[in-house]
């Protein structure tokens, strides 16, 4: 109990302050170039990449396969912003990702999400600058499109692109999204998927099904990654609640086992 006060009322709120967040936020950075610099990493279709580095689209990326893209687009020099929570760990990621040249949108589908769509509308539509988003962040399900990227899409009239990448050598995080840290001197596919444009008078029982089928290609992607490294599979469906939830019952199972 004591501990989870130290966290809830001293760590993370001296974790939240700005001064911190970007005391850590450019040591993780120059150690992620540094990790990327020593991979050899493949980028499959890099002529849509080009294409729309300069002009807008929705580039979707599930929430544990962002490493390697947000290194390359940051390369290609993307004009781009990126769709990311209020809460610490979010505003820590966008600072990340402001190293690499992708301004912030705050917001998410729990909270400000009528804020954050507005403002990616006028991103996309007013800035000519392109959304990068995690369909299924900040907390999951895991693997689920969420209706965010496809309003985006359907309101700016532009299309949404599907981006994962696998590694060679990974290192999945132990946590709901099972983040993937390609390891140093590892081989690295990022794979772009062709443009999917939604229709601008979609609407249901034709937009769920349309959301279907860009979550069933996304997901394709990634486990189609996953297999040329033999990778473990992802479970599809977890939230951040329901993984802590287990981690717990583990935690128990284990102290009532080290008793006997």
């Amino acid at each position: 109990m004591a501990r989870s006060k130290f966290r809830k009322y001293v760590l993370d709120p001296f974790l939240g302050l700005d001064i911190v967040q970007w005391c850590i936020a450019v040591p993780v950075a120059i150690i992620m170039w540094l990790m990327f610099i020593t991979c050899c990493t493949h980028i499959r279709n890099k002529k849509v990449l080009k294409e729309y580095s300069k002009k807008p689209a929705v580039f979707v990326l599930w929430h544990g396969r962002t490493m390697i893209p947000t290194l390359v687009m940051g390369l290609y020099g993307m004009h781009a912003c990126a769709v990311t929570s209020r809460n610490k760990d979010g505003r820590l990621m966008a600072k990340i990702q402001h190293l690499f040249g992708a301004r912030a949108v705050y917001g998410s589908t729990s909270n400000g999400a009528v804020s954050v769509l507005r403002a990616g509308v006028r991103v996309l539509r007013n800035d000519g600058r392109s959304i990068v988003m995690c369909p299924d962040g900040p907390s999951g399900p895991s693997l689920r499109l969420q209706d965010g990227a496809m309003y985006y899409a359907k309101m700016a009239d532009v299309p949404i692109i599907p981006v994962c990448f696998a590694s060679s050598k990974s290192w999945f995080q132990t946590r709901w999204d099972r983040y993937l840290i390609a390891l140093p001197f590892s081989k690295n596919i990022m794979d772009v998927g062709e443009p999917i444009f939604v229709k601008s008078k979609i609407k249901s029982p034709e937009f769920e099904k349309e959301r279907k089928k860009i979550e069933d290609i996304c997901v394709k992607q990634m486990r189609d990654l996953d297999k040329m490294f033999n990778l473990m599979q992802v479970e599809q469906d977890m939230t951040a609640s329901e993984f802590k939830q287990r981690m717990r019952e583990a935690k128990k199972l284990q102290k009532q086992v080290n008793k006997k």
